[in-house]
């Protein structure tokens, strides 16, 4: 029988030195063409949205452990970055008629996730965190104003605001009533530092700090609410203010259980991300009858007023009109007419906001 020759075929050369049907013979070194800028830039995004979606999904894994620990279920479908999943609460079991009163929310970012039994009669409410920090539960004690501190979703503590502070409010017309109805509290710390509370069913879910000198910071990584969410949930009418200290300053003149705040500045209006504190309340807004913008009287409070009512509708929306000062130029806002023209002027001013579309 003869044997084959089976010479070694280097498959590597083979390639370099084959031909296609299309294409003639070409002498000299065959030469590489290097990737294009925009398949680099392609690969390179790959590259970092997978690595973004491992971060995600590690985080995740870590909440979800941490949950299971204190017998949450984190088995559901619904209990994914983004969504609430509704499930019974492994502290009350839903009571007698078993209700799925336990609401579970990762935020988007999976940085946090956040719990809490809607039972008047459990309130187990709990952060979780996807770092090294130590979860926060209990039965809704730690988020009571009543508590002496607080710790926030980043970590800091608050503490009830001391005499200084109080009185600086003072000076703005800001009762300490009203201070401790919003929970305004201070960072437990050396320097007079103002911690405007967020909150949601009661739960501390974000704070916004501000310093004597005015410089204001927000904590990184926490969900987008509305300043005094909870206020606006039964209510049928809503007034709508760019500052926490408009907010306070419209329940000095006697508005209760409406007044809200949106976070404004230089924003893109282009951008609805900008606005995700409206889309993240719109369960409640959407039952609203009567919106009273009140923003501010400079170029950018009056393009904000323009977005919003565009976004909420213009046909359920009023615009309040800032009294002129002496010198022929508005107040600045809520707080401003409050120092200077007192509560029932700023009432008076609110009560006569016109119709948007005739405006």
């Amino acid at each position: 029988m003869a044997l084959r020759n089976y010479s070694y075929i280097n498959p590597f050369r083979q390639f370099l030195t084959s031909k296609t049907p299309s294409s003639k013979a070409t002498k000299g070194p065959v030469r590489f063409s290097a990737p294009t800028h925009r398949s680099a830039i392609t690969c390179k995004l790959h590259m970092v949205q997978a690595a973004s979606t491992i971060d995600v999904s590690r985080k995740v894994m870590m909440l979800k452990t941490k949950m299971e620990l204190l017998a949450i279920n984190c088995h559901d479908p619904t209990c994914i970055p983004g969504l609430y999943s509704h499930q019974l609460c492994p502290r009350c079991q839903g009571g007698q008629s078993l209700e799925r009163s336990l609401s579970v929310h990762i935020i988007q970012e999976a940085d946090f996730a956040m719990w809490r039994c809607f039972r008047a009669s459990c309130g187990w409410a709990g952060q979780a965190f996807a770092d090294s920090r130590l979860t926060i539960e209990g039965f809704n004690k730690i988020f009571k104003v009543k508590s002496s501190k607080q710790m926030t979703p980043e970590g800091f503590v608050l503490e009830p605001l001391g005499e200084k502070l109080i009185a600086d409010f003072g000076e703005r017309m800001i009762t300490e009533e009203t201070l401790r109805r919003n929970a305004v509290m201070q960072m437990s710390s050396e320097q007079a530092i103002v911690a405007f509370t967020y909150r949601r069913n009661g739960v501390l879910v974000g704070c916004k700090y501000r310093t004597i000198g005015k410089k204001f910071w927000q904590e990184k990584g926490t969900e987008k609410w509305l300043y005094g969410v909870d206020d606006i949930i039964e209510a049928n009418e809503i007034i709508i203010v760019e500052g926490e200290m408009d907010k306070l300053s419209v329940e000095e003149a006697g508005f209760h259980h409406c007044a809200i705040h949106v976070v404004t500045c230089l924003i893109n209006f282009l951008q609805d991300k900008a606005y995700q504190y409206l889309w993240n309340c719109k369960e409640y807004l959407d039952k609203v009858s009567r919106i009273v913008i009140a923003t501010d009287a400079d170029t950018y409070g009056k393009a904000l007023a323009e977005e919003l009512a565009r976004r909420l509708g213009k046909e359920r929306c009023w615009l309040v009109c800032w009294p002129t000062k002496n010198d022929s130029h508005p107040f600045k806002d809520a707080n401003e007419v409050l120092k200077f023209l007192g509560p029932a002027a700023l009432r008076e001013v609110i009560k006569s906001a016109t119709p948007y579309l005739m405006s």
